[in-house]
């Protein structure tokens, strides 16, 4: 355009302000598109929003109807007394285990004192017995390691094969009389 001069310039200011003005109508165009695509999907997805609510609640209200249905079956009465029972069978279980872990022998007047007394002299006893024997020998026999047995070497060896005669080209010997 800055070599035109003149009429050619006037028209061709023209049409370039025709052209200018058609972009912008066809960007307001495209941008109310734009705005009216993003309305459409915002309420498409409130609309779906919604039918998954309507199912949700009419799943909880089945739920809530079977469930209702379901606890007409409940005795609460029933189940306390059920718990009590078991209770009872567990305590006199229990009382059975008590009286069958007793002791025969041992009473109850068994002094701590005499008992802690006694387990320190056989401490000291283990102590005297273990000074007295060597403490390499009181492993047991059957943590000790075993001495390999090995079998014995032969002494009559058998006489070697006599080398065959002829072999082929892969070392193997070749029959007789083939």
């Amino acid at each position: 355009m800055k070599k035109t001069k003149g009429p050619a310039l006037k028209t061709l200011r023209q049409r370039a302000m025709a052209v200018l003005k058609r972009k912008k109508m066809y960007e307001q165009q495209r941008d109310q598109l734009a705005g009216q695509a993003f309305n459409i999907e915002q309420t498409n997805f409130t609309i779906d929003s919604v039918k998954d609510t309507i199912t949700t609640v009419d799943a909880m209200k089945a739920a809530s109807k079977t469930l209702k249905t379901e606890f007409k079956k409940v005795n609460i009465d029933k189940i306390d007394d059920l718990q009590d029972d078991l209770a009872d069978m567990m305590e006199d279980m229990n009382e059975v285990q008590d009286v069958l872990g007793r002791s025969y022998d041992v009473g109850e007047d068994v002094d701590e004192a005499d008992l802690d007394a006694e387990l320190d002299a056989l401490g000291d006893e283990l102590e005297a017995d273990d000074e007295l024997n060597d403490v390499a020998d009181t492993t047991p026999a059957y943590l000790q390691p075993a001495e390999p047995t090995l079998p014995e070497q032969p002494t009559n060896v058998p006489a070697t094969p006599a080398a065959p005669s002829q072999v082929d080209e892969f070392g193997l010997p070749v029959a007789q009389g083939a």
